[in-house]
């Protein structure tokens, strides 16, 4: 990976980017929490349980309203290792992808064990939350590929066959690297994703979906993010499953009136380009963001990755002003996510000030191990 270049923050430019990475990381946990209650439904059993309009609003599930599935943790452990990958450049070791795929062991090992191991040197303060020791519903591909800590790569992917959604649903942070080239940003997604979903079709897509979180966050148009995201693909053998995915939710916008007969001729909603299309194609047409997510959720196919896909979007766009308050009260884990939000805004806007080559020990290295 080449190291990208600084850049000189302002305060107002501070505020901003707080604002997007809060409204990607909340808005994601939202469409995950919403999608979460309906997840195995169709659209038809949908409207059998919560009326015609189909669903509106948070349901329970695992016990309680707002709760978020793996696709939230996993997602959380990518803003860990991300934030880790910054912290090591004072030792000299830059490589992100190993440092993001400790941080997914370390969330492999919330679905193993019964609590934190406070023998860990090296969990950091995200790893010790208890509330994220919980099995909730993580793709069998992403509990395989990180079964053991051999780390997949493009060359060798794990999974070889895998083209769910597992690893574009966590990759939205990647998109939050705002001084990065989108290039790069693409690249080190991909990287990742490999590590759990070797097919193209899904790698792919999760470099598109950062790309398209990166350029929101760098307050662009969502029309210009999915132009700059196709011309990233091109050159990547394989691309052409996610491209067709994305003009065809770039041509679904001009076909009427949004709704469940436009998100099914996108696909059956369960591969990772297809998920990325609907995701896509709501946030296109959202009037806002609680429109936005009910279309993400009500249809046949993976209704919470869609959702989780759509919110983060979404929350880029807009920032954490325009999430629905109703919903973002109800949010589980919201404090926990608040919190890393935080942290990921002053580690890429004032890293130096927190931690710098000379400086051992401090409360952010205990936050965030070197090791």
């Amino acid at each position: 990976m080449s190291t990208p270049s600084g850049a000189v923050w302002g305060r107002a430019e501070q505020q901003d980017f707080r604002s997007r990475v809060r409204g990607c990381l909340l808005g994601g946990a939202m469409g995950d929490a919403l999608g979460a209650g309906v997840a195995s439904l169709t659209l038809d059993e949908i409207r059998a349980v919560h009326g015609p309009g189909a669903l509106a609003d948070f349901v329970p599930v695992f016990g309680r309203r707002g709760a978020v599935t793996a696709a939230t943790q996993l997602t959380m452990f990518t803003v860990d290792g991300l934030i880790r990958a910054q912290v090591r450049r004072d030792t000299g070791a830059w490589h992100p992808p190993t440092d993001v795929h400790r941080a997914h062991l370390r969330w492999a090992a919330t679905q193993r064990d019964w609590g934190p191991d406070l023998r860990r040197k090296d969990n950091g303060w995200l790893a010790q939350e208890e509330w994220l020791y919980a099995r909730r519903d993580p793709a069998r591909s992403c509990l395989n590929g990180l079964g053991d800590e051999i780390m997949g790569t493009l060359e060798r992917p794990k999974n070889p066959a895998a083209r769910d959604a597992g690893a574009l649903v966590r990759s939205a942070p990647f998109g939050l690297l705002v001084g990065w080239e989108p290039q790069l940003v693409c690249r080190l997604a991909v990287e990742c994703a490999t590590q759990t979903h070797g097919h193209p079709a899904a790698y792919l897509s999760a470099g598109a979906f950062a790309v398209l979180v990166h350029a929101l966050a760098r307050g662009e148009t969502l029309d210009a993010a999915v132009q700059r995201a196709l011309a990233l693909l091109a050159p990547y053998p394989g691309h052409q499953p996610v491209t067709d995915a994305l003009q065809g939710a770039l041509g679904a916008v001009r076909q009427g009136i949004p709704g469940p007969a436009r998100i099914a001729a996108l696909g059956d909603g369960r591969a990772a380009e297809e998920v990325l299309a609907v995701a896509v194609y709501c946030a296109l047409v959202a009037e806002d963001i609680r429109h936005g997510l009910r279309l993400a959720v009500n249809h046949d196919g993976a209704s919470g990755a869609a959702g989780a896909l759509c919110g983060a979007l979404l929350g880029a766009l807009h920032g954490e002003t325009a999430l629905p308050p109703a919903w973002l009260a109800e949010l589980e884990g919201r404090p926990t996510l608040l919190e890393l939000a935080d942290d990921f805004a002053m580690e890429m806007t004032q890293g130096p000030a927190l931690h710098t080559p000379a400086i051992g020990a401090s409360g952010w290295l205990t936050r965030y191990p070197r090791g």
